[in-house]
């Protein structure tokens, strides 16, 4: 049996997925302060490139494009071509795991269909939120085929186990001490989330036992 070479170079791990998505994260979410901030200043775009460090904007007549395509630095052009060759909408949809997540948010909206105030509920509104969240994050796991993007696969259900947990928080609010969900709704909604969940822990395994045996334990923490 051959040996295993070490991770190629150009393809990321977790860790390293991990480290991009919060920088997106962070970018989007200042961009996104600033502009609630500066929605109704006539100097707006202005004052939103310098904070943001974009001086090349202070001059752009596409202001519009020129943030999108900011916001996504830190992936090639050719990167971006690769991604949407290798993860097709039409996967993620066929798997069993972002079946029973998506089946999740539509059980919880029909929850809210059934009991109104739990519309206004904050321990409600962070269920499905989350819920969603995690059906989105496995989507975006579940997307590609290349065995390239072990590493972002794993930081995308990192993602969703993440949501799913706080869903799962969220549950528990509902029914201890507050009562707002009846005990059978509980223990349906109790199944459901962890079945997503269980699904999510299994599935890194797999992922992670693959990243192993290509490229051995380097750039892995256990």
């Amino acid at each position: 049996m051959a040996e295993y070479e070490g991770k190629p170079e150009g393809i990321w791990d977790e860790y390293e997925w991990e480290r991009f998505l919060q920088q997106q994260d962070g970018k989007t979410e200042k961009y996104m302060q600033l502009l609630e901030t500066y929605l109704d200043d006539p100097e707006r775009d202005e004052i939103i490139a310098r904070e943001m460090g974009w001086t090349q904007l202070l001059d752009a007549k596409d202001w519009g494009t020129e943030v999108d395509a900011l916001l996504d630095d830190g992936v090639s052009e050719q990167e971006e071509s690769d991604l949407e060759n290798t993860r097709s909408s039409e996967m993620f949809e066929e798997h069993d795991l972002y079946r029973a997540a998506f089946a999740l948010t539509i059980w919880i909206d029909q929850l809210f269909d059934q009991n109104a105030s739990l519309q206004s509920e904050p321990a409600a509104i962070k269920l499905a939120t989350h819920a969603a969240l995690a059906s989105a994050k496995l989507a975006a796991a579940l997307s590609g085929d290349s065995l390239d993007e072990i590493g972002m696969t794993i930081a995308y259900l990192k993602r969703a186990l993440k949501a799913i947990t706080v869903s799962m928080e969220a549950a528990a609010k509902l029914r201890k001490p507050a009562g707002q969900i009846t005990r059978s709704q509980y223990a349906v909604l109790q199944q459901r989330l962890f079945q997503v969940r269980d699904g999510i822990i299994t599935l890194m395994g797999e992922y992670r036992g693959e990243w192993r045996r290509r490229f051995g334990s380097e750039g892995y923490r256990s």
